[in-house]
């Protein structure tokens, strides 16, 4: 009995009859007495019926083309999600992915993102995204907002440093009053201009009604 030999060998260019496109034999597979064929170092396996010498094929082939992507988004890109109106994500990662039939093609663009306030994983299509500010801005946006998680939580306890300011003058030493009066009113100032530069970004009420209150702050303690 004649051992079956591969019919394409490591090297042949054939047609995938499927989709009609143009490859190179890259490995040759034996499953019982059948042959598999991996094409362009592809993880899917091909029967021998399912590919033709190129050679041999008469039908029409999409042969190989050269694709140009322009990417919208870039890594380091800071950007706002559909859905996710209220988060700010940066760009991490991208990938394309190539769609190629006998009477159609497209192409996807994948993107991997990273919510900046807790690290949480998302992928998004280009159409989901909403650009923010790209990768140079981007550095020194996300420091600023490190230092707003800092100043949030030193913003809970402004109501009680300026409390602690109205308590009768001779509880404290006068040389100590002057000196934590300074040091509040520019840690307020400190606070109004990081809470301006979020207003101006992102428009949101809650950054003006911030602002608002730290102004009634300042006017209230300085003019006490």
């Amino acid at each position: 009995m004649n051992k079956k030999i591969p019919k394409y060998k490591v090297g042949d260019i054939v047609v995938i009859v499927m989709y009609s496109t143009v490859g190179t034999v890259t490995n040759v597979h034996q499953i019982d007495q059948h042959y598999l064929y991996e094409v362009n170092h592809s993880e899917i396996l091909y029967f021998e019926n399912a590919i033709q010498l190129y050679s041999e094929y008469t039908g029409k082939v999409i042969d190989s083309e050269k694709i140009e992507i322009e990417f919208q988004y870039h890594i380091g890109d800071i950007v706002q999600v559909k859905g996710y109106e209220e988060e700010l994500f940066k760009v991490v990662g991208f990938r394309t992915e190539i769609w190629r039939y006998t009477e159609d093609g497209w192409e996807d663009i994948i993107y991997e993102l990273m919510r900046i306030n807790d690290g949480e994983w998302l992928e998004a299509s280009e159409e989901e995204l909403v650009f923010v500010m790209g990768k140079k801005q981007a550095g020194t946006f996300v420091q600023q907002l490190s230092l707003m998680h800092i100043v949030s939580q030193e913003t809970n306890g402004i109501e009680q440093l300026l409390s602690k300011e109205k308590l009768p003058k001779q509880e404290l030493p006068a040389k100590k009053v002057k000196r934590s009066k300074r040091d509040i009113v520019d840690e307020l100032l400190d606070i109004y201009n990081d809470y301006l530069f979020m207003y101006e970004l992102f428009g949101d009420q809650e950054y003006k009604e911030m602002m608002d209150f730290i102004i009634d702050s300042l006017r209230k303690y300085t003019n006490a």
